[in-house]
């Protein structure tokens, strides 16, 4: 059962291994009580199936990751931090998926580690294919973006937890209703005692610049996705689109169209990451990009975007402090919370 539906994008047959996936059948039955029901999706770490929970009548979605080892630490990383932010009685804990059970199931490619998730529906990329041309309604993303700084809130303040990969495919829809946003967990990273699983986070175009540079990152890093994401659900379009070419790396292309939109970058923030040298001379120019042509975001709104000159200056005023090149300058997940642009219908 590789496939839900006939040409679906599917993952790799030959991960069923020993050390990959497990291989599932419908009407299978796990821990002798989540029954399969069908499959929702797949990623390079693991299969996700639809199961009603035979004890409660419940659906829910079951991620039985591979069985190798580097899969096993991934899930045990990820059930850390499930265990960590679930079942609070924060306001904001709701805004994150919920862990429901673990348990190990021995396959024939080996010991799988599962996680049981409360069911969620479509995550906000499929939204976006369906109504967002070109983008969707504002008072929609307003909805939307609130409800993901709140998780955010939650996450980086109660639970010292960086995300590290917002983005439409990882925020999704609750079931009982259609309104209410989660952030998925799959990119969470835990602070406490400032320990990153990784130091590559990100998915490219909500890339921060801390990130691109190589410098320390932390909770702005997730604002700064935010922005970006931000702009995307409003016009259709990505705030920022790297492509690499002959003389010029994807990283380089990236960082001089964030120039464009934002300004310099001082030396100060531009020199300070291990892979500074590589881009800037000295001074902090980028040294294989030739001149650049500024388009700040207030004239793109209005020029590319027929924003109303009002519309261009409210919305550039939420985004704009959610990229501040110092991101210890950079507004807070609350902060935004309480900008007018966003409090207004």
């Amino acid at each position: 059962q590789l496939c839900s539906k006939e040409g679906q994008d599917c993952e790799d047959p030959r991960e069923y291994c020993y050390g990959g996936y497990h291989p599932v059948q419908i009407g299978d039955t796990f821990n002798r009580r989540y029954q399969v029901v069908s499959k929702l999706g797949w990623g390079f770490f693991a299969t996700v199936w639809l199961c009603i929970d035979l004890r409660s009548g419940r659906r829910v979605a079951v991620k039985v990751l591979k069985s190798g080892a580097e899969f096993t630490q991934a899930g045990q990383d990820e059930l850390t931090l499930l265990r960590y932010v679930s079942f609070s009685r924060h306001p904001y804990s709701q805004r994150v998926v919920q862990l429901l059970d673990e348990f190990k199931l021995a396959g024939v490619n080996g010991v799988h580690m599962c996680l049981v998730l409360e069911l969620l529906g479509l995550n906000l990329r499929s939204w976006q294919l369906c109504f967002g041309n070109p983008g969707l309604l504002q008072p929609w993303v307003k909805q939307i973006l609130t409800q993901v700084l709140q998780g955010l809130d939650y996450l980086h303040t109660r639970c010292k937890i960086i995300h590290t990969d917002i983005k439409p495919d990882n925020i999704l829809l609750h079931l009982k209703e259609q309104t209410h946003i989660l952030t998925h967990a799959a990119g969470f990273q835990m602070q406490i005692s400032y320990k990153h699983f990784c130091e590559e986070i990100q998915t490219r175009q909500y890339r921060s610049l801390e990130v691109l540079l190589g410098s320390d990152y932390g909770p702005p890093a997730d604002i700064w996705s935010v922005a970006c994401m931000a702009f995307e659900l409003v016009t259709g379009d990505s705030l920022f689109h790297p492509k690499a070419s002959e003389f010029i790396s994807l990283e380089e292309d990236h960082i001089s169209q964030i120039i464009e939109l934002l300004g310099k970058i001082p030396p100060d923030v531009a020199l300070s990451g291990k892979y500074s040298a590589e881009y800037f001379n000295r001074k902090g120019d980028l040294r294989h990009v030739g001149p650049l042509k500024p388009w700040r975001l207030y004239d793109v709104l209005v020029e590319k975007y027929n924003f109303l000159l009002g519309e261009a200056s409210e919305f550039s005023d939420f985004l704009l402090p959610m990229l501040d090149y110092h991101s210890e300058r950079r507004v807070t997940a609350a902060q935004c919370l309480q900008h007018p642009w966003l409090t207004s219908v």
